[in-house]
């Protein structure tokens, strides 16, 4: 059975909004269940550690230091500061406005075994879909795709291991993860058109057109 299949509809919540209950897919369940078994404290700390990079705090402000920083420079670098801002902002927004939408419970919170071998909770018990890591990540990643070959490969390198954090610390399935990481791909794609980035490219296109 598909994810989409598994989406059923809930009786509206008392401030009027009309839920619905995403289940795991029987992937994510093997899957959480061997990390409940074959975790460790140390590498749960280690995960809880690393996943903080992908968080929206700690994005948003790096996102408008860059913006800052881009002031006064070179028009490029003034819409690249422009395009990471709104899409961090927006990537902000995204999750929790899906997460009044969609209830999933969290692995985390179906689990004894796994809080035995250092599993800690994390956010709220129903917000599980999508991840909002992810979807940071997926935007990054997809907004590296302008960059050259080597900072292209570290910067999706990072994003799918920040993201895969996410999985070890049990704070959400795999399906979530990837839902996440696309719907962020997806998010930067649809914001170029207002940001105009990457200008660098847009101009190669003119010429290639004019000629």
């Amino acid at each position: 059975m598909n994810r989409a299949a598994q989406v059923r509809r809930r009786l509206p919540r008392s401030s009027g909004t009309v839920p619905f209950t995403v289940r795991p897919t029987a992937l994510d369940i093997v899957i959480a269940r061997a990390i409940a078994r074959n975790t460790e404290p140390v590498p749960e700390a280690i995960a809880r550690a690393l996943t903080w990079g992908a968080d929206e705090k700690l994005l948003l402000v790096l996102a408008a230091a860059g913006w800052v920083a881009t002031r006064g420079r070179d028009e490029a670098l003034r819409r690249a500061g422009n395009h990471a801002l709104l899409v961090t902002v927006a990537a902000s927004l995204l999750p929790h406005a899906l997460k009044s939408m969609f209830d999933q419970t969290r692995p985390d919170r179906t689990t004894v075994l796994g809080h035995i071998h250092g599993v800690s909770f994390s956010g709220r018990r129903d917000d599980a879909f999508p991840s909002g890591h992810a979807l940071h990540m997926g935007a990054l990643a997809s907004a590296a795709g302008t960059l050259p070959v080597g900072p292209r490969r570290v910067l999706r390198g990072v994003a799918i291991a920040l993201s895969l954090t996410r999985v070890v610390v049990l704070a959400h399935w795999v399906s979530d993860v990837v839902a996440g990481f696309v719907l962020g791909a997806g998010l930067e794609r649809l914001l170029r058109h207002w940001t105009g980035y990457p200008l660098a490219t847009s101009r190669r296109g003119d010429r290639h057109a004019g000629s």
